[in-house]
């Protein structure tokens, strides 16, 4: 996920029994190549951004399990989200850079175009099986060089007490939306809640409503993408919506739902353990809607793919890979998905993961199509990134038009 916006990166859900879990990886070694001297190669560095001290230990208790599988030890450490692609440029121009990296997934084309990391399928790693929008956020210039082992992206979560009691149907299409949110909304309550703040965050969540109407962030100044941006107008000019949700964050638009502020949101399901945890809430999720009935629904990919950085010992980036395979290994995406409410990269353990934990249906479904920011303009996406949320900010406050916010969007897309 983007560094300014990782839902997907702060998830605190306890991993109970994760080794125990983790350690079907002893299996999962092979595949990657081998040689002489990977028997010389008996420890190995990753570098990721899981500094949360329950994340951190958790993520590190897996790298341990597979860097044994593998037959080294693994010296884990973690930095702070922003604080890592800038730290990772300066070890690639020194040529310090660890064996193991993590990166956000809208990251990995920056990292890529300096060389600093080495194509998978130099080790023959498996790729079969993952999503297309997974394989796009793990690739540069048609090569792989990042796989994720869950992904993440949003949905529509619902207050089913509130809808119930207001004779509301899960909206399924943009005018349902507005009917529903319209009813739901009273003294106290809004009837829908998204965050739409001056952040990566921010276009992260109005991606959906964007490409799944035909938008592209190739070309922002369309009548498709008016209309996305024309729902979120209306949803404030109409009360529905707080004009708060200019400054929330996620986790503001989740505090909102808990606390019985709004009967509806936007989030991921990162989310859900809180959730659970909320004595009274009686939550529900649904994929988002679309502006009209046959339109396909387009998401947003999120998730961290993990890399083999380019180094002087090929010895050490074989046994980097085959720890790389290992957090990628079926048994440990699902293990993982379950306990983090993430979904398994591999389309085909998420469909299992979908039967077995239904609440996470919608966003299996979602993922299956989600895209890759940066499937389309590469290293250019941040510039549409920030173009996107300026214009959210500039149409919410009435300061532009839609149409006027988002031709200002457009030129600082072009930079002109």
């Amino acid at each position: 996920m983007n560094a300014a916006a990782r839902p997907s990166a702060r998830r605190t859900t306890a991993l109970l029994g994760t080794l125990a879990l983790i350690l079907t990886a002893a299996g999962c070694g092979g595949g990657t190549g081998s040689g002489s001297a990977d028997g010389k190669v008996t420890s190995l560095t990753a570098l990721d951004y899981y500094t949360d001290a329950t994340e951190h230990a958790q993520w590190g208790e897996l790298l341990t399990a597979c860097g044994k599988a593998a037959g080294v030890t693994v010296e884990h450490r973690s930095v702070p989200g922003s604080s890592l692609v800038p730290q990772v440029l300066r070890q690639a121009s020194s040529r310090t850079l660890p064996d193991l990296l993590m990166l956000d997934n809208p990251d990995l084309q920056q990292i890529a175009r300096t060389g600093a990391l080495t194509p998978l399928e130099r080790y023959g790693i498996d790729a079969a099986g993952y999503s297309k929008g997974i394989l796009s956020a793990g690739t540069y210039r048609g090569k792989v060089y990042g796989l994720a082992p869950t992904a993440g992206t949003v949905a529509l979560f619902y207050n089913k007490d509130m809808l119930a009691e207001a004779g509301v149907a899960v909206p399924k299409t943009w005018d349902e939306l507005k009917r529903a949110a319209a009813r739901l909304t009273r003294p106290g309550r809004y009837g829908m809640a998204v965050d739409a703040n001056a952040t990566f965050e921010g276009t992260w969540q109005f991606l959906p409503f964007l490409w799944s109407n035909g938008g592209d962030e190739t070309r922002l100044d369309t009548p498709q993408a008016a209309q996305a941006l024309q729902l979120w107008v209306d949803l404030v000019r109409s009360g529905s919506m707080s004009k708060s949700v200019l400054n929330w964050t996620q986790a503001d638009v989740h505090d909102q739902f808990v606390a019985g502020r709004a009967a509806m949101m936007v989030n991921g399901p990162w989310r859900m353990s809180a959730m659970d945890r909320t004595k009274g809430l009686h939550w529900g999720v649904a994929p988002l809607p679309v502006r009209r009935p046959g339109q396909t629904l387009v998401t947003p990919l999120g998730g961290e793919v993990w890399t083999v950085p380019q180094n002087s010992d090929e010895a050490r980036q074989r046994k980097a890979a085959r720890v790389l395979a290992c957090l990628n290994d079926s048994k440990n995406m699902l293990a993982l998905a379950e306990q983090y409410h993430t979904v398994p990269s591999r389309s085909s353990v998420a469909s299992r993961y979908a039967e077995r934990v239904p609440s996470m249906a919608a966003f299996v479904k979602s993922v299956e199509g989600a895209r890759s920011r940066t499937a389309k303009l590469g290293v250019a996406w941040p510039r549409a990134a920030t173009g996107i949320y300026t214009a959210v900010q500039a149409a919410l406050t009435g300061e532009q038009t839609p149409e006027e916010a988002l031709r200002h969007a457009q030129r600082i897309v072009t930079g002109s």
